[in-house]
């Protein structure tokens, strides 16, 4: 593995981590709402309840302690006398001082953040008002009071703050204006050349509708609702969660799948809506492939984007410049030579979400959703995918590859007459709010997927 040049160096906050869960410990034994809700997550969608929390109160007394545990001051639109902490570097809640935020180290209010709050009031038949009109940038829902603390739901359109303002009906008509043009999005074209330019003039109807923020959160929700029509385990742990009201608010990463032609265009769209670039892996010598990880700060939203690379490309900034066509694919060139990029036709490869790992292999086994081997097994990062779904393949797609010598005849036949695998669900686990990636394990997937390895499941 060669060495990358812009390395993130993520911590392991653990000390942070234990912090957190031990406030919301005691916060679930003042609240029985929220202790119940935490039970359900548990044994009904083999999620934590930690991982859906999007903030906490606590008493300007608690600050030194937050501070010496790695946790600094963020700015964020909020009520006066309010401080809102986050931890730079990890992943996990925010923490909002002010007075009255907690009392006897007990949070006097938790917010958990569903998908939709309007889903998750009407999933467990609540009668909270939900401020914050549709289109508005923050919407909050009470959900249970009890023993001093109020568990809240909340729906963030990519906004950091926590000042609830009623949209304007003007800008509510926007996004959902948007959202349909999302949706209905054309992505496949005789050239995709075409579909690529047709993307980039949605996203600049969009981003001049609703700005670049929420244009990208818009997006992203519409491409996790593509993946999923094209998902069984994706359905089943969706609907699992919908039961509960929460959707996927408990994504952790989107992964797209690119061809070369296309990367660098990929990259140009993600930056268009304000992402910033993290890790660059460059594993073109030991696996044929490298990829960019790009992180939104007002959405949250993290893109693991896959390319084929070549041996001597491993210090090239594949994210800029464009690459030339490859003699050979490997496996994520061949998987869109298949099903075509992820950008247009075939949608992510896969999402991946946070769970509790090893009750969600269990519960999907009981729902007939097999899981893959693990390729990350530590005690802070632990990932496997589902079994992948088969999807059938186009033969103008297979004639083609065949046609420039980058597939076998018998290669072919099979994948016209077997297809081959297209996405997974992955089932992920974090600890110590480690943001980053295991890169020899990330190799060791990209080559257990192969189309041409991987037999398609029936």
């Amino acid at each position: 593995m060669e060495p990358v040049a812009n390395a993130f160096d993520w911590p392991l906050a653990y000390e942070a981590e234990e912090a957190l869960r031990a406030y919301l410990e005691a916060f679930r034994k003042r609240n029985p709402f929220a202790r119940d809700l935490a039970s359900r997550m548990r044994d009904e969608t083999g999620t934590d309840f930690y991982e859906w929390v999007d903030h906490l109160t606590l008493e300007p007394t608690h600050a030194a302690e937050l501070r010496d545990a790695g946790l600094v001051r963020q700015e964020a639109e909020a009520p006066a006398g309010w401080e809102v902490f986050h931890h730079p570097d990890a992943m996990m809640p925010r923490v909002v001082i002010r007075p009255g935020g907690s009392h006897g180290g007990v949070p006097e209010k938790v917010a958990i953040k569903p998908e939709s709050v309007a889903d998750f009031v009407a999933g467990h038949d609540l009668s909270s008002e939900i401020q914050g009109r549709f289109g508005s940038r923050l919407r909050e829902a009470q959900v249970s009071e009890g023993g001093g603390t109020c568990l809240c739901a909340v729906e963030r359109l990519a906004y950091h703050g926590f000042k609830i303002e009623d949209a304007e009906p003007e800008f509510a008509a926007a996004v959902h204006e948007v959202r349909e043009r999302w949706r209905t999005r054309k992505r496949d074209f005789a050239d995709d050349a075409e579909g690529v330019a047709h993307a980039f003039a949605v996203q600049r109807r969009a981003i001049a509708r609703v700005g670049p923020d929420v244009a990208c959160e818009l997006f992203f929700a519409e491409e996790r609702a593509f993946w999923e029509l094209k998902n069984t385990a994706a359905r089943v742990q969706k609907r699992r969660q919908d039961l509960l009201g929460l959707g996927w608010g408990n994504h952790d990463h989107h992964t797209f799948r690119c061809s070369r032609r296309f990367f660098s265009d990929l990259m140009r769209f993600l930056l268009n809506f304000g992402f910033r670039k993290r890790e660059r892996y460059y594993a073109g010598a030991e696996a044929g492939w490298g990829a960019q990880i790009s992180e939104h700060a007002a959405t949250g939203i993290t893109v693991f984007a896959d390319v084929d690379l070549l041996p001597d490309e491993t210090r090239l900034d594949f994210s800029t410049e464009a690459l030339p066509e490859a003699p050979q694919l490997r496996t994520v060139g061949l998987w869109c030579g298949l099903h075509g990029d992820s950008f247009l036709q075939a949608g992510m490869h896969h999402l991946e979400a946070r769970f509790d790992f090893s009750r969600l292999r269990e519960q999907l086994a009981q729902s007939g959703i097999a899981t893959m081997k693990a390729f990350s097994n530590f005690e802070f990062l632990k990932q496997a995918f589902t079994e992948g779904e088969t999807w059938k393949v186009k033969p103008v797609r297979v004639q083609r590859l065949l046609e420039r010598g980058l597939i076998t005849p018998a290669q072919a036949e099979s994948f016209l007459t077997e297809g081959a695998v297209g996405s997974h669900l992955e089932n992920l686990q974090r600890r110590g709010g480690f943001k980053g990636f295991n890169q020899k394990s990330v190799s060791a997937i990209i080559a257990a997927t192969d189309p041409r390895a991987l037999r398609p499941a029936h």
